[in-house]
């Protein structure tokens, strides 16, 4: 299966609630997409549930299927608990630290700049979005890229404070990555233990 590039909104109502949109899309036609979606939906299964919950970690961290499986089976030889080891390694990953840095207003523009290699790692350009970000690690704007306008919209008045593993210099416009986050400090609405009991069906 390819990266998903439709609307972003049929996601937001696929799974009922905010994902790849914007919230004012679930006020307007809250009910899912396609012909019959206003119809009363009928009761998923057991196995239904679980891999619609893996499917919506998949569209929020903008991961594929093999990549997630593959991060699955890592998460799942980490000492710990394999849901919140699945979480951390999404966290991890270089897009998504962009994401929370305040760098790029969504997931899909973080992927962007770093693919673009306006972003680097210890002072050396990445473009791998996937990259794994390591405690103690400083992710920053590469110097020319510093003035461009979707970097320096998505950083103003952006709120830095709320995500506690991560140490933004507003000087150097750049960010250090403290630790891996615990499963309270992410705010992503994932029951990652369903991910788990379906992958080990």
């Amino acid at each position: 299966m390819a990266r998903y590039t439709g609307p972003k909104s049929r996601i937001d109502r696929r799974f009922g609630e905010t994902i790849l949109g914007k919230e004012k899309v679930l006020s307007k036609r809250n009910f899912a997409p396609g012909q019959h979606g206003n119809n009363r939906r009928r009761k998923m299964s057991e196995y239904g549930v679980m891999l619609a919950e893996k499917q919506k970690a998949k569209y929020t961290y903008g991961v594929l299927e093999r990549q997630f499986r593959n991060l699955y089976e890592k998460a799942s030889k980490m000492e710990g608990i394999k849901g919140e080891n699945l979480l951390q390694l999404l966290e991890c990953r270089l897009d998504n630290v962009v994401f929370r840095l305040g760098i790029a207003p969504t997931r899909r523009a973080a992927r962007q700049l770093v693919g673009h290699k306006h972003i680097t790692v210890d002072g050396q350009v990445v473009n791998i979005p996937s990259f794994a970000v390591k405690p103690g690690m400083i992710v920053a704007v590469r110097e020319k890229s510093k003035s461009l306008e979707v970097v320096e919209a998505a950083l103003a008045g952006f709120n830095h404070a709320k995500y506690p593993w991560i140490e933004w210099d507003e000087n150097t416009k750049s960010g250090k990555f403290l630790h891996k986050p615990e499963r309270a400090d992410i705010p992503e609405n994932i029951k990652e233990q369903l991910i788990v009991e379906l992958y080990s069906k």
